[in-house]
């Protein structure tokens, strides 16, 4: 895997100049704009599939976080939908916008924070109490008058990634991106290749990069210890979004599989490379 992360840096550069095409393959659309379907939900303090509140829901072509159903958020009801496949290597790109107030009693750093939870374990083997999969996360926040931040920062449920030659010390750590405003439509991307190299991506700016993630660490609570083998490289997993107390709408969530190009680092890189430049003209 030491040899794909070098060539893949090495090739990415190299290709600078090429032509800009849209690879062969196909964006998946995970959210199909009508409804839940191929999506499993998972709130803290409830059983599989119960939807508490009707938390997520989809309206006018949106998948939506909601809290008009909760008096507050207490008991840390924190919830997550998760997609039906796991993947490996693979570009996720969501479209995303916070609206409305967040809910009573949501703590301050969930404040405009959603997340994409990447690597994700399965919600199968969440025990009903667990606060939050065994997972990365790609933070969606936003900035306002009130909090102001970088978006796509890392969070490591039970988790840890190594950032330039260190494991990264805290349980989250801040891209290099500029706010995003919080009622306005972003685009962010996550870039995922197995348990080398994982980048964030707001607009089209890489704002942060890591590798080799894991199991590990802390800041996951009520898991099962049979789900937990600290030191275990995360090679693949579901993917989830969240609700943690801040209501969100999601008018598109699709992904683009490199697995069929992890073998080839030259090809992969190439595909990276178009797909990243899908934009210019």
């Amino acid at each position: 895997m030491n040899k794909l992360i070098l060539a893949l840096l090495s090739l990415t550069g190299m290709l600078a100049g090429c032509a800009q095409q849209e690879p062969h393959g196909e964006w998946i659309s995970l959210f199909n704009g009508k409804d839940l379907d191929g999506w499993t939900v998972k709130i803290a303090g409830y059983p599989l599939n119960d939807n508490f509140a009707n938390t997520f829901r989809v309206e006018d072509g949106l998948l939506k976080v909601s809290y008009d159903g909760y008096d507050s958020l207490l008991k840390g009801r924190y919830g997550h939908i998760f997609y039906k496949q796991k993947y490996s290597a693979y570009l996720i790109a969501v479209d995303y916008r916070f609206y409305g107030s967040q809910v009573k009693d949501g703590p301050g750093w969930a404040y405009l924070n959603n997340g994409i939870m990447l690597h994700c374990q399965s919600p199968q083997t969440m025990t009903v109490k667990q606060d939050y999969p065994i997972s990365i996360e790609c933070q969606l926040l936003g900035s306002d008058s009130i909090a102001t931040r970088t978006n796509a920062n890392v969070c490591t449920p039970g988790t840890e990634v190594v950032i330039g030659d260190q494991t990264a010390p805290s349980h989250c750590t801040n891209s290099d991106s500029k706010p995003s405003p919080a009622h306005e439509w972003t685009h962010v991307e996550a870039l995922v290749l197995g348990d080398s190299i994982i980048k964030h991506i707001v607009g089209t700016d890489t704002v942060l990069v890591y590798k080799k993630p894991r199991v590990g660490g802390g800041t996951v609570n009520d898991y099962d210890p049979a789900y937990k083998k600290d030191g275990t490289p995360l090679k693949e997993g579901y993917i989830a979004l969240q609700s943690e107390s801040m209501p969100t709408e999601f008018r598109e969530v699709k992904l683009y599989n490199l697995e069929p190009y992890m073998h080839d680092p030259a090809k992969l890189a190439e595909v990276i490379h178009q797909l990243q430049h899908r934009n210019d003209h």
